[in-house]
């Protein structure tokens, strides 16, 4: 399948509408559709509509997955919850982010080309946006990791020097969504794990909600509380935002593009030697797993004594590619046995015999080359 395409989308905030399903329906006969998803892959041909203005209207999250390397993520979040000026900082020397808000949202497009494919996996892109789907409730609180990974993409593409600071002070521990991000858009792993390697928050004091909460005008509370009345499902995530911008206060040391190239280069130092020193381990395992079993089969060579000669000749006898094999394979190993036993004037003898006797038959006497 060399032009497979993924599309799935998904509606978190709202249900689709009956018009809404309707209008989907319309845009494919083929795709899989509920009250809040639509799914559909395609072999051939190509998705009809078009994934931003659905984003606008109708969807809060969008994956898209080619089998020639495009991946692409989009997320709608309501727009007093992202900062887009703030998010310079980690997006403005990558190409391949493109935000922007229409009415109440803001809508975050990032779309790699460059990805390349495993071809020793078939992966049709189903349960990539299930992994990366809590993606969007992290940057609700103010989660500013899933951005500093794409922040890493520009260090891993020489487009950042040496002495620029990293935006946020790490990003560990990983959650599953941020590996999950890292591996969809191959971000490097070694740059990847440098950065984790600091803690993105300090740890949080057990009452730190209480204290936070605590702090807020009493106004301030009583318009939270009837916002939350009326269905607003964001109050928490604002909250938790709020409450984390306070936390980081910027008080932590930032390391520089060049510790972390040079702290990647010594994680990859280190996975290379341990890969290496697996492989090794792997293959004396493997030449131990043969020599056990080559011992094997000359022991039982040598048990069968004189019967094994008679089984090459029937072997010969039959006069096919697996009689051949088979005799030429015992002929093998009565040589080795006669090389330990110091005997190798009567095996070269008796092989001789063999060949004089079988002369005519080509193929067979082929199979003794080396004997």
């Amino acid at each position: 399948m060399s032009e497979y395409q993924y599309y799935e989308f998904q509606a978190i905030d709202r249900p689709l509408t009956k018009a809404d399903q309707e209008m989907l329906r319309g845009l494919s006969t083929r795709a899989r559709i509920t009250a809040t998803s639509f799914t559909n892959q395609y072999e051939w041909g190509d998705f009809k509509g078009d994934p931003k203005r659905l984003m606008e209207s109708c969807f809060d999250l969008h994956l898209y997955f080619a089998s020639w390397g495009t991946r692409r993520l989009m997320i709608r979040v309501p727009k007093r919850l992202v900062d887009r000026h703030g998010l310079g900082v980690f997006l403005d020397e990558v190409d391949w982010v493109t935000i922007w808000s229409k009415g109440a949202h803001t809508v975050i497009d990032i779309c790699r080309d460059e990805v390349e494919p495993d071809d020793d996996a078939w992966d049709d892109g189903t349960g990539w946006l299930a992994a990366l789907a809590p993606l969007r409730g992290d940057i609700f609180s103010g989660d500013l990791r899933p951005f500093y990974l794409l922040w890493l993409s520009a260090v891993a593409d020489e487009l950042l020097t040496d002495d620029t600071l990293e935006p946020l002070p790490g990003i560990g521990p990983l959650t599953g969504e941020l590996e999950a991000a890292a591996e969809f858009f191959d971000i490097d792993r070694d740059l990847v794990e440098a950065a984790a390697a600091s803690p993105y928050e300090e740890e949080l004091a057990p009452d730190a909600s209480r204290d936070f909460v605590s702090r807020l005008a009493e106004d301030e509370k009583t318009d939270l509380l009837v916002r939350l009345m009326e269905g607003d499902s964001h109050i928490d995530s604002e909250l938790r935002q709020r409450a984390r911008a306070q936390r980081m206060g910027g008080r932590r040391p930032r390391r520089t593009v060049g510790e972390l190239r040079a702290k990647a280069r010594e994680m990859r130092e280190v996975r290379e030697r341990d890969e290496a020193e697996r492989r090794r381990a792997g293959d004396r395992r493997k030449a131990e797993e043969a020599e056990e079993a080559r011992r094997a089969r000359l022991d039982a060579v040598r048990r069968r004594d004189e019967s094994v000669w008679t089984e090459i000749e029937t072997e010969i006898e039959r006069r096919n590619a697996f009689g051949y094999d088979r005799a030429a394979a015992l002929l093998a190993d009565l040589k080795q046995l006669a090389a330990e036993q110091d005997n190798t004037a009567d095996f070269s003898r008796r092989l001789a015999a063999i060949r004089e006797h079988h002369a005519r038959k080509g193929q067979f006497v082929k199979r003794l080359q080396g004997l």
